[in-house]
């Protein structure tokens, strides 16, 4: 299941490893309809970090494919979820299990560490 799969909601993804933006006004309902565990990460334009965690998020988003919904929210345009969560440091990655908030993510920047973090919630096949 990619970002593009979940019916009735604005949210669009370009072909490749590109992941989707969300906004707080589809938020809820997208989380709410998803089947398999969602993970946000929350950042703004200009923030090299931010753009450093988008790039190996790209690399979680081809090794789990269909076994997580990963989306990006700018905390610039969208305020009602960074400030329901509390965000005071970016880039920040909340992850959502069915249909609610459940952890925040650490071990930011590396592939390994956050599918580390994950295994508690994906299943992984060899």
């Amino acid at each position: 299941m990619y970002a593009g799969d979940i019916v009735g909601t604005s949210i669009s993804c370009s072909a490749g490893r590109m992941i989707a933006s969300i906004e707080d006004r589809e938020f809820d309902g997208v989380i709410e309809k998803a089947t398999v565990p969602v993970l946000v990460e929350f950042w703004q334009p200009g923030c090299g970090h931010c753009q450093a965690l988008l790039k190996e998020l790209e690399l979680v988003q081809d090794e789990l494919g269909s076994r997580l919904l990963l989306f990006k929210m700018n905390v610039q345009e969208n305020f009602l979820i960074p400030g329901e969560l509390e965000i005071q440091a970016l880039p920040t990655l909340a992850l959502y299990v069915g249909g609610r908030f459940e952890t925040f993510i650490g071990g930011l920047g590396q592939k390994h560490e956050i599918l580390k973090q994950l295994t508690k919630w994906i299943a992984f096949s060899n």
